[in-house]
């Protein structure tokens, strides 16, 4: 028995599977309605700064409104949460598949559109790092959520590329009445996840003081410091690159578009790839952050050969391997906060990893795209991957203390 458990996997609980068969509808959906919104507010208005206040207001809600929605999460059904966000999402692409078929679409819609499925996605996060772990054992949670990581980076891939053969053969309208289409897909399949029934704390504290606690409680376990400084390392020096890969393609290749889609691909496979690592991985802490301080270097050594980089053979295998690295860095870190936190803190200590692990790359993308424009990529890369190297030594010294 003992050696069956140690090679089980989360697929073998029925409610993960659910769990996962329907993350592959959701997920689709959702990348579908990123690239959709994008497309569409270039081709409205062909102007880049439009495309970027659209992307901007589907991230910054996440940025602000993540940790009061895990105040939320820490206090209901996840699952019945989880439903309501994604009907919400079904509604709502739908009801702009009807304003395009009917004439009422305009860029106003557009961005009021981009707006609220940012809101309900900054809700949506919590409620699902929250449900995760409720349908596997402990052992089981790296596994479940390095699965849980393939599906949402093979739908990065894959919703893309079928909005854009969707917007071909069935314009606009017909893309987002399949986009909820999915999201209805995927209900059922939410709904059928049997949870324990919840229990309600004695007292419920004022949401900020809710929060507060939740703060404090991160603070105060010293792994989640560590896993909280791992996001940021990760963010500032991996996932930004990750960011600006249009400007890296064209700075050291000449890469032109299909460059570029070349490029996303297998970045896309090597996040796959780094999902399906970490669902080996057996829910120990030790195990987990041996493997994260191993990705970490192997993020920094990876990005030596741009020195050397002249064409895309091998400037895709840099970003496939680096791709690889920052998604077992991510799914790691995830991993690591959910086996070492209560149920009763997890929406809201999971949210501030959120915020963390979304804002970074921002802040890392600006930061190294300002520095590569006075120095050059090459110089700039190579200086990241001796930061990152010299933050696993202190990282690692740091968890000998």
């Amino acid at each position: 028995m003992h050696n069956n458990n140690n090679k089980a996997t989360a697929f073998s609980s029925s409610d993960f599977n659910r769990y996962f068969a329907a993350s592959a509808f959701l997920t689709l959906a959702t990348w579908m309605t990123r690239f959709l919104i994008g497309w569409i507010t270039w081709d409205l208005t062909q102007s880049a700064l439009w495309v970027g206040v659209a992307s901007a207001l589907m991230l910054v809600p996440t940025l602000f409104l993540s940790p009061f929605f895990g105040v939320l999460a820490d206090r209901v059904n996840a699952r019945n949460g989880m439903l309501l966000v994604h009907l919400s999402e079904a509604l709502l692409t739908l009801a702009t598949a009807l304003a395009t078929r009917y004439g009422y679409f305009s860029l106003h819609w557009l961005l009021l559109l981009a707006l609220l499925l940012g809101t309900l996605s900054a809700a949506q996060h919590p409620l699902r790092l929250v449900l995760l772990p409720k349908l596997v054992p402990r052992e089981l949670f790296p596994s479940a959520i390095g699965l849980a990581s393939t599906t949402y980076n093979a739908s990065r891939v894959l919703g893309p590329a079928l909005a854009a053969w969707l917007l071909l053969v069935a314009g606009i309208a017909g893309a987002f009445f399949v986009v909820a289409a999915l999201f209805l897909a995927g209900l059922p399949l939410i709904r059928r996840i049997r949870l324990a029934p919840q229990q309600r704390a004695a007292t419920q504290l004022p949401v900020w003081q809710a929060l507060l606690q939740g703060c404090r409680m991160a603070m105060q376990v010293p792994l989640i410091r560590v896993v909280l400084l791992l996001t940021m390392v990760d963010g500032l020096l991996g996932r930004s690159i990750m960011e600006l890969l249009p400007a890296i393609s064209g700075a050291l290749i000449d890469g032109d578009a299909a460059t570029l889609a070349k490029l996303t691909a297998v970045a896309g496979l090597g996040s796959i790839l780094g999902g399906v690592l970490v669902s080996r991985v057996r829910g120990r802490e030790e195990r987990v952050l041996r493997l994260i301080l191993m990705a970490l270097l192997g993020c920094s050594v990876v990005l030596l050969p741009v020195l050397a980089v002249r064409d895309l053979t091998g400037l895709g295998l840099v970003i496939m391997l680096l791709s690889l690295a920052v998604t077992v860095i991510g799914t790691g870190c995830q991993a690591l906060i959910q086996l070492c936190i209560g149920d009763e803190y997890r929406g809201r200590v999971l949210s501030i990893w959120t915020v963390v692990s979304l804002g970074m790359p921002a802040l890392g993308a600006f930061v190294l795209g300002a520095s590569a424009d006075v120095l050059g990529f090459r110089p700039v890369l190579v200086c990241v991957a001796f930061l990152g190297m010299l933050s696993v030594l202190a990282i690692y010294h740091q968890t000998q203390r």
